[in-house]
């Protein structure tokens, strides 16, 4: 039987994944990152239980969880450290995206080619062609036109590990106005990430002075986040621009499919940006070693688009209400009789 050519462009969590899925004995598969190597440095991903099932289907759950970290609890917080609302995070896993990355390169065949280099123009004898090339995607700007190109917020991200582990009373999301703050416990260290207006960027970010301005930023705010952004330095942290997808009714066109953020996404409020890559991935693998191209992509937009699409919605909302400017006291007025609503909910049994 003649193998079927996949060019995936992008070799990011969505690409390896899809890599590692895909049948070697029907699919030759080669993978196109303009990457050289895996990135040392990357914030704690938490991985979701659909996102666990997925990696379970790749092989790699067990591994993700040798050198992960059990997700517990936390708190939504005001910048003083007070609790407003407190979160369960049970059943989920945390581990670094370069380590992720690492174990996803594992389960990829020895057969699947390598290619390192930007792609600017798609490969155009393949099968199928996977966009997994990330919110700037070349494979949907080529297939999806101008009107798809991706959208820069006003916020910046900058996050990173620091060493010291936090404590428990520390752990959560402190929201300020027009501004969040995160603390979770990582392997190794502190898991923390901040989210504020600002004018740098938007393509390349400076991250010695994001910290800067970081530090400046959150300087008011509890001694817990004060000691993380002391052990902050250029090279265990990352700063950019968060951007995002504009909607998207179709995420396959012809022999075209896209995966991961290239069709969908979103800001990071709701952590969920890495698991839907992931499910993608192992989503579309599956029906591609199952079904014929034609009816796995048309199965594929049915599962995915809707879903995907909410969750970017929803997620972009939530950033609305977490970084709200001037709505600050009603805000953290409401979770906190939320929080004292499930506290006695949760006395009552």
């Amino acid at each position: 039987m003649r193998m079927k050519k996949v060019d995936i462009i992008g070799g990011g969590i969505a690409g390896l994944a899809l890599a590692a899925r895909l049948d070697p004995g029907t699919f030759e598969v080669t993978v196109y990152e303009q990457r050289p190597e895996l990135p040392a440095v990357g914030t704690t991903l938490a991985m979701w239980p659909r996102a666990q099932r997925a990696l379970s289907d790749i092989g790699i759950l067990g591994a993700v969880r040798s050198h992960g970290s059990i997700i517990t609890a936390g708190a939504l917080r005001d910048p003083s450290g007070q609790a407003l609302l407190a979160i369960e995070g049970e059943g989920l896993v945390g581990i670094a995206r370069p380590e992720l990355l690492r174990l996803l390169d594992t389960a990829v065949p020895a057969s699947v080619g390598r290619v390192v280099r930007r792609v600017d123009d798609i490969p155009g004898d393949a099968w199928l062609t996977v966009g997994a090339d990330g919110v700037n995607s070349i494979v949907r700007r080529n297939h999806w036109g101008r009107r798809s190109a991706a959208r820069p917020t006003p916020f910046l991200a900058v996050r990173g590990v620091v060493p010291s582990a936090p404590a428990s009373g520390d752990v959560g999301e402190y929201w300020g106005r027009g501004e969040i703050f995160g603390l979770a416990p990582a392997v190794g260290g502190t898991n923390w990430y901040a989210s504020f207006r600002s004018d740098l960027g938007p393509e390349s970010v400076d991250v010695a002075e994001a910290l800067e301005s970081t530090r400046g930023r959150y300087a008011n705010y509890s001694e817990a986040v004060g000691e993380v952004l002391k052990q902050a330095t250029p090279g265990n942290s990352l700063a950019q621009r968060i951007w995002t997808t504009p909607p998207m009714t179709r995420y396959a066109r012809e022999n075209v499919v896209l995966a991961g953020d290239a069709c969908h996404a979103m800001t990071p409020n709701l952590g969920r940006g890495a698991c839907e890559a992931l499910i993608d991935a192992v989503t579309l693998g599956t029906l591609l070693n199952e079904l014929p191209r034609e009816e796995a992509l048309a199965t594929y937009n049915r599962k995915r688009v809707l879903r995907t699409q909410q969750l970017r919605i929803v997620s972009s909302l939530m950033g609305n209400v977490a970084l709200a400017e001037g709505m600050q006291p009603l805000r953290d007025g409401l979770l906190k009789r939320i929080g004292k609503r499930v506290a006695r909910a949760s006395a009552q049994g």
